[in-house]
């Protein structure tokens, strides 16, 4: 059964990954882990034993409120409960601590986490989705925060075609359950040797079920490589875009070229799943 970590502060713009959960527990046997992370403040003056009889008394008061939450969350969705927990966890920040968490639960396989965009200072340095996307081990979906909840039945897979073989087979894992179609998506540069299109076709139509397809789309060099992939998602419109993200570039590249992925994620109407990319 997948594991899904669910983080939310109880915000309304958090709702949208609680729904993008609750969509895939429903389409395919799920357990969800919903997660809130509690920063306890300490007073100077307090003992460490006075700090943490606070502190549990705090996690037990959030550890009810995050429960009731949920439970209104399936309610008002009228959604059948799977199978689920909610969790609190003590730390200052939420993008460390969730990874800290899924440090400690090698059997969590994604995280869902809502993201609302960012001003120009947060995209320079980084969102707790952004941070989880180019940081975190275990895959992050990242969910828009006007997402509503709807079948997931196509997801779109965008290829730079290095090691796309072993990618696919981690997209097709997830599209299995859910029973979605693939669409694979290359941007081409003008004069880019590429791979024979009809031997890709021919390899990745083997053995996946629900069908997989491959678009190659030649760039305007008028517009940024983002601005042709915003493009092809408003066209194909699809349910999910899949991108693998490199997390070892350099400090320069983070601040002058951001991952495509993370871009993404501060604009894009459809969720974001990021791999990470090897």
């Amino acid at each position: 059964m997948t594991k899904i970590l669910v983080p939310t502060d109880f915000s309304a713009n958090s709702k949208a990954g609680i729904r993008f959960a609750m969509q895939c527990s429903a389409q395919q046997k799920s357990e969800l882990i919903f997660i809130y992370i509690l920063h306890a403040i300490r007073l100077p003056q307090w003992p460490e034993e006075a700090f943490k009889k606070y502190a549990d008394s705090e996690k037990i008061i959030y550890e009810d409120k995050l429960k009731k939450f949920i439970a209104g969350m399936y309610k008002s969705m009228h959604v059948k409960p799977g199978k689920y927990s909610c969790i609190v966890e003590q730390g200052i920040s939420p993008d460390i601590s969730i990874m800290d968490y899924c440090r400690s639960r090698k059997d969590i396989e994604f995280i869902c986490i809502a993201t609302h965009g960012a001003g120009k200072l947060k995209k320079l340095f980084g969102t707790n989705t952004g941070n989880l996307i180019t940081k975190s081990e275990v895959p992050v979906i990242a969910v828009p925060k006007d997402y509503r909840r709807k079948p997931l039945t196509q997801l779109l897979y965008a290829t730079d075609f290095y090691n796309y073989k072993e990618e696919l087979k981690k997209v097709e894992a997830f599209a299995l359950p859910l029973k979605a179609k693939i669409k694979m998506l290359h941007l081409t540069w003008p004069y880019e040797v590429l791979p024979d299109a009809k031997t890709i076709e021919k390899d990745i139509k083997k053995g996946y079920r629900f069908g997989i397809s491959l678009q190659i789309h030649k760039i305007n060099l008028i517009d940024s490589l983002y601005v042709d992939l915003q493009k092809q998602i408003a066209k194909l419109k699809p349910s999910l875009i899949i991108m693998f993200t490199d997390q070892q570039r350099s400090l320069f590249q983070k601040l002058f070229f951001p991952s495509k992925s993370e871009q993404l994620s501060f604009s894009t109407t459809i969720p974001l799943l990021a791999f990470h990319k090897k």
